[in-house]
């Protein structure tokens, strides 16, 4: 064998194995519409309640080799609230509620990121909702990641979470069924 071959089969050799993502900072697509953070709550215990918040912004640090150096952030303009009914959300961005002038805000910034395999983590952080900040734990699932038709690069994820709205200081009886609130996040983030 030709010594001048042996450079280009280990070229070969590694161009054919799975290629992992580097570890990179993405940010959210918000200008495509690519991310949606939702939610929904048990309407007096009869029905569900959808809803989702429509500003909001983030970015998160991904690097499957190094699990434990993942983070996110995200910032969410609460009065973008939209429960696709105008008195509603009037009355959800009110004082009985988010108490949007006071709160403009809520934040997640992660403190912590588990595999459990398979695509499957969980995203441990402090969210601040309503002027309170307390630890929440997000199942998160990754959907997918690659090569985009644009020349960028993306990953996908989904996470859910249930809070109790009385451990944010919103304490409005609206029976036992309704004191949870599910947030379901599907974020798809841009390599930078």
């Amino acid at each position: 064998m030709h010594k001048r071959s042996l450079p280009a089969l280990a070229l070969a050799a590694a161009l054919s194995l799975p290629a992992f993502a580097p570890a990179a900072e993405y940010v959210f697509d918000t200008e495509g519409a690519h991310i949606f953070i939702q939610f929904r709550i048990q309407h007096l215990g009869y029905s569900w309640l959808y809803g989702r918040f429509n500003d909001f912004d983030g970015k998160f640090t991904y690097d499957e080799e190094n699990p434990a150096a993942n983070k996110v952030e995200v910032v969410i303009n609460t009065a973008s609230i939209d429960s696709n009914h105008a008195e509603r959300d009037k009355h959800l961005r009110g004082k009985d509620f988010l108490d949007v002038r006071k709160f403009p805000q809520a934040r997640f910034v992660s403190t912590g990121f588990e595999t459990k395999g398979d695509g499957q983590a969980l995203l441990s952080g402090d969210f601040t909702l309503h002027g309170v900040t307390r630890p929440i734990v997000i199942d998160v699932e990754r959907i997918g990641q690659g090569d985009d038709p644009w020349g960028g690069y993306r990953a996908g994820f989904f996470g859910t979470t249930t809070l109790k709205l009385a451990d944010f200081g919103i304490t409005r009886d609206l029976g036992p069924a309704s004191q949870e609130v599910e947030l379901m996040l599907s974020v798809e983030g841009i390599r930078q």
